[in-house]
């Protein structure tokens, strides 16, 4: 059932990123009424953090229909001799600990409105890049918490996840990323947010990925990688 104008509430967490900012565009263009929080909202690797971010959208919009984690870190290439620790921490931090985190603090919130929680995942979820391991590894962590969530969670709340290919390259990288594609041409986080809109009022979807990436995976293959 379509959601009343007034009660269509969400909270992006990474709104201040190239991804974020796009979903939160398109969320206020749809008329969502938005808190769109970065790093300096609250720290997701932290139980205390995450509870802070939920909090201060709560306070600001009374209630929460949508909560989209679309944070990260850790999206260093490093061949695999001189990955460090720290690597390791970075990359799991907001993306693992910061998902679980996140979704403990909103599901009651979200519980009480029959709402979504989007998790914006990556392609590397699923197809081994040695050049970025830690990355990798906590992609498939994150996917892996959008199945185990929807089940927690559910009835009451879904969960989905968005798994983006090439949507915000480094310039002059475009042709080279394209060239994976089915498509023969890169995306934009505006192709994510749309992905993000369409699962937030899709309510007999929970549990599942919907991939972003111009058939890069269909192309590729689950076990290719770069």
């Amino acid at each position: 059932m379509p959601l009343h104008p007034s009660d269509k509430r969400a909270l992006v967490c990474g709104g201040t990123g190239r991804i974020g900012r796009a979903v939160a565009a398109r969320l206020e263009a749809e008329g969502w009424r938005v808190v769109a929080a970065g790093r300096a909202d609250g720290d997701l690797r932290r139980v205390d953090g995450a509870a802070e971010v939920v909090a201060h959208a709560l306070a600001e919009l009374g209630g929460l229909e949508l909560v989209v984690h679309a944070a990260g870190d850790g999206f260093q290439p490093k061949a695999i001799e001189a990955i460090t620790e720290a690597d390791w921490d970075a990359a799991f931090g907001v993306t693992a600990k910061g998902t679980f985190f996140l979704a403990q603090a909103a599901a009651p919130a979200l519980g009480e409105t029959g709402g979504v929680l989007v998790i914006v995942e990556d392609v590397a979820s699923f197809r081994p890049w040695p050049a970025f391991a830690p990355h990798s590894a906590a992609k498939a962590a994150q996917a892996m918490l959008t199945r185990t969530l929807a089940l927690a969670l559910a009835p009451h709340v879904r969960v989905c996840g968005v798994a983006p290919g090439p949507v915000a390259v480094e310039p002059g990288s475009e042709a080279r990323r394209a060239a994976g594609t089915a498509l023969g041409r890169v995306g934009s986080p505006e192709d994510v947010a749309a992905a993000v809109s369409y699962l937030a009022g899709a309510d007999y979807v929970t549990g599942s990925t919907l991939f972003v990436d111009g058939g890069q995976a269909a192309k590729t293959g689950p076990a290719a990688g770069t």
